[in-house]
């Protein structure tokens, strides 16, 4: 099986290339060979790999900057992806792509469904939801994967701006009355590689079973949480912290003004994935907790 990974470079790209490796043959790009801005050298690359499965890891991620960069975002998040869902039907290939719980507008008081009605608030959001539509009018065979509160030992991330921050500060205020479920790239490219599996085993998986499916870690939490839990960690690993769990101090939303708004519930319902690859969701803890012993061990 060839598969065509986009994106190789970022957090999930990244894990991708690990998952991945043994599912088939990788044909791996990032911006500098595919670069979503150049849509014909981005069809070019897509033609000559003839792949059988597209994984596309690759968007525009920076949420706030979007705002005032709305035609840049749009053409990574939606018409790329647009191009990538005519070429995977026209190939017969399938495409996995990733989406976000900001394609909701974080009001609802339970968990999200697939099902539920997406109205982003953001113009990321906004992008990521186009992408998806795209996908859809396409008649490709599809998996979008929606997930949220992307972390992994490499690259920025939440993670490592609290230990930095925990270092260097007196005291750390993080906001509370966001809830979501901090999901590792880690477990987001294990998830991909049994979609692969499957599409492997069973060749009309696809056509059987393509759709939108959450794919979040189980529990949840606040950003507050998340924290507490990172610098619990990084206290029991031995690192020197000015601030530790006890002493982060839970903010509103509205302590932190930022350009694009954030859903307030970003809590995501996984049933629909777990029944389909018959798996158990780790807990959100799992994979922070294995982040932080990657991150500090390798520290000097």
């Amino acid at each position: 099986m060839k598969i065509l990974l986009l994106g190789g470079n970022g957090q999930v790209g990244w894990e991708c290339q690990r998952s991945l490796s043994i599912m088939g043959t990788l044909d791996i790009h990032d911006r500098s060979t595919a670069d979503f801005l150049y849509l014909d050298k981005l069809r070019k690359v897509v033609r000559e790999s003839k792949p059988d499965v597209i994984v596309n890891a690759a968007a525009y991620t920076a949420v706030d900057r979007a705002e005032d960069d709305q035609e840049a975002a749009f053409q990574i998040n939606s018409k790329a992806v647009a191009l990538l869902a005519a070429e995977a039907r026209q190939q017969n290939a399938c495409l996995i792509h990733y989406s976000t719980d900001y394609v909701f507008d974080g009001t609802k008081q339970g968990f999200y469904s697939e099902q539920d009605e997406t109205n982003p608030q953001s113009v990321y959001g906004q992008s990521k939801r186009d992408g998806e539509l795209a996908i859809l009018d396409s008649g490709c065979q599809f998996f979008i994967l929606r997930t949220s509160w992307v972390f992994a030992s490499r690259g920025n991330n939440f993670a490592k701006t609290m230990i930095k921050l925990a270092q260097e500060r007196e005291e750390l205020s993080v906001v509370s009355d966001q809830v979501g479920a901090p999901t590792s790239a880690e477990l987001i490219a294990d998830v991909t590689a049994q979609i692969i599996y499957q599409l492997r085993q069973k060749p009309d998986f696809a056509k059987k079973h393509s759709g939108i499916y959450n794919l979040v870690a189980d529990g949840e939490a606040s950003w507050f949480d998340f924290a507490r839990r990172v610098l619990t960690k990084a206290q029991e690993l031995g690192l020197a912290l000015r601030v530790g769990p006890q002493g982060i101090v839970p903010v509103s939303t509205t302590s932190f003004p930022r350009a694009a708004p954030r859903p307030a519930n970003s809590r995501l319902d996984t049933i629909k994935l777990s029944t389909l690859l018959n798996i158990s969701l780790p807990d959100w803890q799992f994979h922070v907790d294995k982040m932080m012993i990657e991150l500090l061990e390798k520290r000097p």
